[in-house]
């Protein structure tokens, strides 16, 4: 069996209040944390932020592709521009 770490984390009141009401908080952060880390940007990776290096690999890959609202769940969606 794997061995388990404890990772602890500071919050404030509001999300203690929040959390307070959660019967297994270790469970639900834990999913929590595995959605969003499921989720995150594959450039940034969650920072928001594109470094230098890797604003310039979007410019170039921008050239040739753009971003279009989709139809039916009206999210932005990434389109080559060579089709």
């Amino acid at each position: 069996m794997k061995r388990k770490e404890v990772v602890t984390f500071k919050v404030d009141e509001a999300l203690l209040q929040l959390l307070q009401g959660i019967s297994n908080r270790s469970d639900f952060i834990r999913s929590a944390l595995l959605v969003a880390l499921d989720n995150l940007c594959p450039l940034c990776k969650g920072s928001g932020i594109l470094t230098p290096k890797k604003k310039r690999h979007w410019d170039t890959f921008s050239r040739d592709h753009g971003l279009k609202k989709c139809r039916d769940c009206h999210e932005l969606t990434i389109i080559c521009r060579n089709k």
